[in-house]
């Protein structure tokens, strides 16, 4: 009955004839294990919930609730209902809530409990239905009443998901990615990596976005492989789970963090198989010094919201530190200039094409004509280089955004807030090196008159943006570097501040 469903059909024929093995290993405290039967009968039942609600074909659920394996079930379930699922990192203020309801404009919007007085507020038109840490409020009462769920027809062109991300003008972008796009990308780096159902996955990422949802989980799925899920990063429980482990999927924060717990050595390590990093640049150091503590060389490879994954290190093969690998089996890059590719070993924009490219961003035809071109190029905006080897390396970005700690904080959202408080002449958000999140927000703000403080200027942006978006720095001066153009000089001040949190 699944087949009629691409992304489903895919996710679920891993599991076939395997339906009371372990899929998820879990606290008894959330909920104990959960077979892959149990949560394929509980995903039909969320999607039937969904429909009894009003959703058809189509239709947007956006999810704002904390990782749970009934979070996955939802997400499946709104797959199965014929639905798009729209996940939301938990971090976002109601206010940033807003704008992503206002533009998605969703059937049903799932939150936590905790959050629903607050979130009410900016729901619009959709109809709010409430999902906690442990799986219980107002949607699992809803699914409890219901039977089984035959999945919904849909096309692998279909749209199964939209993630935002930061935009070149600040406004986030809606990535559409398909039945096909999921489904091809996951079957791939199933291959690639070798993942079977003799796997075990610890799972501690979040599942608000590709790495933790549409990366480990669906990886995990279509290999049967089974899941240590964690509510998130906890390195005593990722190191008690090691020895009976394979894999882990993390972001460079998860390895410099295990690096100086003293417990990691190869003989902890010794069951596992598979390192990978991503989301953000694993420095060099942090990759030697793995290598010397465990005996592994961490896989590192690239991707981004639009595309899921692109690149890889080899499984068997050289993994070389500083660089993403090669592109994946089907996905071609490409390094370019001024429209013409460059010469091997030379820097341009990277570019990639393949089934794993969106299929553009949502309600704007402009932005997606201006990065995904007709011929399926999609223009990534990172700064690259392509080897001798085919090895691919990123050595910048073509715009300003700063990732932190594997999360996307595009410079122009907080200093528009800045630049609007009592006291502030102007600002300038730069991106600086930082030893566990790999990058740090840090504001540098001029202040008009006195009474500023960086203190107050914390204090304001609290309640306006996400503690990642947050700075982590808040440096006064009395102005911002310029050319002789009058535009600020953001690459002076990075170089400037660089040392900040060495």
């Amino acid at each position: 009955m699944y087949d009629a469903n691409p992304l489903i059909q895919h996710l679920r024929a891993a599991s076939v004839g395997r339906e009371d093995a372990v899929f998820a290993t879990q606290p008894k405290t959330a909920g104990g294990d959960v077979t892959f039967g149990a949560l394929f009968a509980r995903a039909e039942q969320m999607a039937a919930a969904l429909v009894s609600r009003g959703v058809e074909p189509g239709d947007r659920v956006a999810v704002q609730v904390h990782k749970s394996l009934a979070a996955i079930e939802l997400y499946l379930g709104t797959v199965m209902a014929g639905a798009i699922f729209l996940p939301l990192n938990t971090a976002y203020t109601d206010a940033e809530v807003a704008y992503f309801i206002a533009d998605a404009t969703p059937r049903v919007f799932v939150c936590d409990p905790d959050r629903e007085t607050g979130l009410r507020e900016v729901a619009g038109a959709a109809e709010i239905v409430t999902l906690d840490r442990n799986g219980q409020g107002t949607l699992s009462v809803l699914a409890d009443g219901q039977g089984g769920f035959d999945p919904v027809a849909r096309e692998a062109d279909d749209l199964a998901a939209i993630l935002y991300t930061s935009g070149t003008t600040g406004r986030s972008k809606g990535a559409m990615l398909s039945h096909a796009n999921l489904y091809s990308n996951s079957l791939t780096l199933r291959d690639y990596w070798q993942f079977t159902s003799d796997d075990v996955l610890i799972h501690a990422l979040p599942i608000f976005h590709t790495h933790g949802l549409f990366v480990a989980t669906n990886v995990a799925l279509l290999s049967g492989a089974s899941v240590v899920f964690l509510p998130g990063f906890d390195g005593e429980a990722i190191l008690d789970a090691m020895p009976g482990a394979t894999a882990l999927m993390g972001v460079p924060t998860f390895y410099t963090r295990l690096l100086a717990d003293p417990r990691l050595t190869r003989e902890s390590a010794a069951n596992m198989r598979l390192f990978i990093s991503g989301s953000a640049p694993l420095l060099v150091d942090t990759h030697e010094q793995w290598e010397m503590r465990t005996g592994h060389r961490i896989l590192e490879r690239y991707g981004m919201t639009e595309t899921n994954m692109s690149t890889s290190n080899p499984y068997k093969g050289e993994r070389r530190a500083g660089t993403v690998g090669f592109p994946l089996p089907g996905v071609e890059a490409r390094v370019m200039k001024d429209g013409a590719e460059v010469p091997t070993g030379e820097i341009g924009v990277l570019e990639v094409r393949g089934p794993n490219v969106f299929q553009g961003y949502w309600q704007m035809p402009e932005k997606t004509a201006e990065e995904l071109q007709a011929d399926g190029w999609f223009i990534t905006g990172d700064m690259a280089k392509i080897d001798a080897d085919g090895y691919v390396t990123i050595v910048g970005r073509q715009k300003d955004l700063v990732i932190t700690g594997g999360f996307n904080v595009y410079p122009k959202e907080v200093e528009s807030l800045i630049d609007d408080l009592p006291g502030v002449l102007e600002s300038a958000v730069i991106g600086v090196p930082h030893p566990d999140f790999g990058e740090a927000v840090v504001a540098v703000v001029v202040p008009e008159g006195e009474g500023t403080s960086a203190e107050a200027i914390t204090a304001a942006l609290s309640g306006q943006l996400a503690r990642f978006k947050q700075p982590k720095e808040i440096i006064l001066l009395d102005a911002l570097p310029r050319n002789t153009m009058g535009k600020v000089q953001k690459k002076a001040l990075r170089e400037e501040y660089a040392g900040l949190f060495a």
